[in-house]
């Protein structure tokens, strides 16, 4: 059995094009057609077939999608040689994705370690996406972070840790000067966060469930702009506590306890499983895990494997 197969059974089956796995193998597409004429020879199955001018995976092609990406995954790990990485010779760009509250507290400590260890490396930082896009696994993001869990199997995550809201306003506002009630809170002038605009949130949910509503005064896209909103007016935003803490004290505003239970918020960070063995792009992960951390409620996640024969030279 020919085992490159495997190889391009993977990419097949992560582009559902021929052409999108010819590019990523670096062949032409006649021979990636060759090449999944022999898979399909191989396994008894179409694996994919077209529709329309898409090509869709079939339902067996479906079932081996994660074992052949493991199975891919585990071989590049057992055939890559230990070895010892010098950082200062790493010319590498990393694009980071994240929600601005997480950037503020990322950037300066992120990029203090990444110019010390690696000075010729770049870090550049992006804003979340309006929609979902495949940023990923196209490569053009390296870690996405945010609250939500992976939705594909061919993304791999690890959860930093957990945050918890926090009601921002100034230090004499009347409701860091009162005890919190929710009647308190929900009379207050909210502005609320949303980078696409949306007046109403998940705080609005459990008011309703309380028997009450507030008044959203401003809608702003990024906390950074609400906390600045906040330092002026006898205005409230609701922010992660943890991760927005340095902006809050820089603009003198204070963070009160919601007078009511929300869950936790997750701080995850997501990346292609084709980077799990690469040990530059692992040690970019661990170097942002370390700072965020720092900001984060702690989490014990399941944890990616790490290959303990990696070392790095700084």
């Amino acid at each position: 059995m020919d085992l490159n197969l495997l190889i391009a059974l993977d990419a097949l089956l992560e582009e559902n094009s021929v052409q999108g796995a010819a590019d990523r193998l670096r062949l032409s597409a006649p021979a990636m057609s060759r090449t999944l004429g022999r898979i399909r020879r191989a396994t008894g199955d179409d694996i994919l077939v077209r529709s329309g001018r898409t090509m869709t995976p079939t339902p067996r092609a479906l079932e081996l999608r994660e074992e052949t990406s493991d199975l891919v995954r585990r071989a590049i790990e057992l055939l890559t040689p230990a070895r010892e990485i010098d950082l200062a010779e790493v010319n590498r760009t990393f694009v980071v994705r994240c929600h601005d509250a997480l950037l503020g507290t990322l950037a300066s400590g992120l990029l203090g370690v990444v110019t010390e260890s690696m000075p010729q490396a770049t870090v550049r930082f992006v804003g979340e996406a309006a929609d979902d896009g495949l940023d990923l696994q196209r490569g053009y993001v390296d870690l996405d972070i945010g609250a939500s869990p992976p939705l594909v199997p061919e993304i791999s995550s690890r959860v930093i840790g957990r945050d918890r809201l926090v009601a921002a306003m100034r230090p004499d506002n009347p409701l860091a000067l009162e005890p919190m009630t929710t009647n308190l809170f929900a009379s207050a002038r909210h502005v609320i966060v949303s980078r696409r605009g949306r007046a109403r949130d998940a705080i609005d949910t459990v008011l309703t469930e309380l028997g009450t509503e507030r008044r959203v005064y401003a809608v702003v896209p990024t906390s950074a702009a609400a906390l600045e909103v906040v330092a002026e007016l006898n205005a409230v935003a609701v922010v992660a506590g943890g991760i927005c803490d340095a902006a809050m004290r820089r603009l003198g505003v204070v963070g009160r306890g919601l007078p009511f239970e929300l869950p936790y918020t997750p701080a995850i960070m997501l990346w292609h499983r084709r980077n799990d063995s690469d040990l530059i792009h692992a040690w970019f992960r661990d170097r942002v895990e370390a700072v965020l951390s720092t900001a984060l409620l702690p989490e014990t996640p399941a944890r990616s494997t790490n290959n303990s024969r990696w070392q790095f030279r700084s």
